[in-house]
């Protein structure tokens, strides 16, 4: 890393002049393709700081899509997601992002130093499947999520998404929602290879995100949570089937024990048919049929 000596002073709630901005720190590692990622301290406490390279830094188009970004992420609230608490000038940088400080490891260093442990990969099937449900929800458009802007905190290892975002759709495009299904995969697959477990259920997961044919990728991401879960659509389908069937089973028990009413009761009854989907088992539950008793 490389360090910056770099400091802003400001007047301290005692009166005293005190340093706003100390101990500014280059993240090369952290590097994207516009911009350059630095962690320092805000009046004494660590935070991370997203500003354009020097190289776009004077030019309109990009000045108007890093404020762009800053108000596309600064109503996000996720546990997952790095928060965003300011855009101002920083001295020597010029005009910043300002998100929580998330020193840590990235997944790509964790990849390449063969430190994956069950616990990261336990955070991959839910906490950034969690997170990436939540940028589809809110029709965020992002670049493809890469190991690179995985990040796990130092200690407690919690699992942060760094560049979630840098404009928001009207809808989401179903093409959307599949990159970000085919991105999870290749992640998950590099993983993979880099863990002395064979796993064939999560390969089989990798695979089928990944696969050349979109018609046999997951459909969303609700439908790739079922599968980490090892559950699919078809087992909800028969857990409802038994529940409708207990239920008719009660009602038709209170039924036999309570005395008929002299005018007649009417009862129901519902029919489940099974049919094909897509070359898969499933159910639907047919017109319900009512039945005087005399």
């Amino acid at each position: 890393m490389t360090a910056l000596i770099m400091t802003e002073e400001s007047t301290c709630f005692n009166g005293r002049q005190c340093e706003k901005w100390t101990e500014i720190t280059l993240l090369p590692e952290w590097e994207e393709e516009y911009y350059l990622v630095y962690t320092a301290k805000k009046h004494g406490k660590w935070v991370m700081l997203k500003t354009l390279k020097p190289e776009y830094a004077r030019e309109p188009a990009f000045c108007d899509m890093i404020e762009k970004e800053f108000e596309v992420r600064y109503n996000l609230a996720h546990p997952n997601i790095v928060m965003i608490n300011d855009f101002e000038d920083v001295p020597g940088l010029g005009r910043c992002i300002i998100t929580d400080d998330v020193y840590g490891d990235s997944l790509r260093k964790l990849i390449d130093e063969n430190r994956i442990t069950p616990q990261i990969l336990a955070k991959l099937q839910h906490e950034l499947v969690d997170a990436i449900d939540y940028i589809q929800t809110n029709h965020i458009v992002h670049h493809p999520i890469r190991p690179e802007t995985i990040v796990f905190t130092e200690n407690i290892g919690n699992l942060k998404l760094i560049d979630v975002g840098y404009d928001q759709a009207k809808n989401l495009e179903p093409a959307d929602a599949d990159t970000d299904i085919q991105s999870y995969g290749r992640v998950l697959s590099e993983v993979l290879d880099h863990v002395p477990a064979k796993l064939p259920t999560l390969r089989k997961v990798a695979a089928r995100c990944c696969d050349p044919n979109p018609r046999h990728r997951y459909s969303d991401v609700q439908e790739l949570h079922l599968a980490l879960e090892r559950r699919n659509s078809n087992q909800l389908y028969i857990l409802l089937i038994v529940f409708l069937s207990l239920m008719i089973l009660l009602l038709a028990w209170l039924n036999v024990r309570k005395p008929k009413p002299a005018g007649g009761e009417v009862s129901a009854s519902v029919t489940v048919q099974p049919y094909a989907s897509d070359n898969e088992p499933s159910y639907k539950i047919l017109q319900p049929s009512f039945v005087k008793w005399q």
